[in-house]
């Protein structure tokens, strides 16, 4: 059984080496000519047409929203901050989120790869603990399936332990590839209900051990309660959409029917009203029915010491798939 998060970073960054060199090659060719009606496409840009990721506002942060700018990976969404190695860039950015809530925030590496004393590769993803499939709900149990799930030709280089990092507790592992000389050093944590990990890799492990002594000074959201409700940090509560919570529920109307999942997170404000709605991943003709249904829902207020908070969960609308029961924030 191949696991979702060990082996195919592996894939991933041969990928994405791999893509750039071939973009490079691209980009010193002749270029094509466009007959009159036609759009050409940027070099390194893919067009995917289908399921994609939205929101019913552009305020309020999602975890897809990271940037890199002034050498700063920033992701409001997490509250990181993480000031890259200098020379190091994001050269590429990630696909949109999977159905089950699988994100890559950031892949980070030298600016200039052929003139890199030692090449590496900084891989920042997440996973929604509300969709994910995974037989985990807490970073150290995630840890744990993905050594269990090591293929044979990967080597356990040093077994799942706590670590602190940057005032916040991780789980560090390490694993090589013998064959490949590969060295992937994996810490997680749990914020807002996600699972945020860092994935380094070179073959040189004095590298890995100065990126993981500079993370140190990354910024991130307290991690000690993962469920969030520190500030205006929503409580996020797996599964809050159930009848002894809600007032009032009104089922979308879709114009078509549709097979795929559309897995949605929403924010509840102290009112018990949806003040934020966040697709992962939804058709074009299937926001709107949800949208409009959601926006008639309300809530009982939730309340954390007496006080009204606002509340972030997830609801999975069409297909229900087998999925682990996520963290909860009750």
């Amino acid at each position: 059984m191949r696991n979702q998060f060990g082996c195919p970073l592996l894939i991933m960054a041969l990928l994405l080496s791999s893509a750039a060199g071939g973009q490079e090659g691209q980009r010193s060719a002749e270029p094509s000519k466009i007959t009159p009606g036609q759009v050409k496409v940027p070099d390194g840009v893919l067009l995917v047409k289908g399921a994609w990721s939205s929101a019913s506002d552009s305020v309020t942060p999602v975890p897809e929203g990271g940037s890199v700018n002034g050498g700063v990976f920033s992701d409001p969404y997490f509250g990181m901050a993480y000031a890259l190695p200098d020379g190091w860039t994001e050269r590429y950015k990630g696909p949109p989120p999977s159905d089950s809530g699988r994100y890559v925030l950031a892949e980070i590496s030298p600016a200039n790869i052929s003139k890199a004393p030692v090449g590496g590769n900084i891989l920042i993803t997440a996973q929604d603990m509300f969709f994910t499939t995974m037989p985990a709900s807490t970073a150290a149990e995630l840890t744990h399936y993905i050594e269990d799930n090591l293929q044979s030709d990967y080597k356990v280089q040093a077994p799942p332990r706590e670590i602190q990092i940057a005032g916040h507790s991780f789980t560090f592992f390490a694993y090589w590839s013998p064959p490949a000389q590969l060295h992937w050093y994996v810490m997680t944590t749990v914020v807002r209900c996600h699972a945020v990990q860092i994935v380094l890799t070179s073959r040189d492990t004095k590298l890995l051990e100065g990126l993981m002594t500079e993370m140190d000074k990354m910024k991130l959201f307290p991690g000690a309660d993962p469920a969030g409700g520190a500030g205006e940090i929503p409580v996020c509560i797996q599964d809050y959409a159930r009848d002894q919570n809600m007032i009032t529920r009104v089922n979308p109307v879709f114009a078509e029917h549709r097979f795929n999942p559309v897995p949605v997170r929403i924010i509840i404000d102290k009112e018990g009203k949806v003040r934020h709605i966040h697709f992962l991943s939804a058709l074009a003709d299937q926001t709107k029915p949800i949208t409009d249904a959601l926006a008639r829902w309300r809530f009982r207020p939730y309340r954390r010491g007496g006080q009204p908070v606002e509340v972030e969960t997830g609801i999975l609308f069409g297909p229900v798939r087998d999925r682990h029961p996520g963290p909860s924030g009750s």
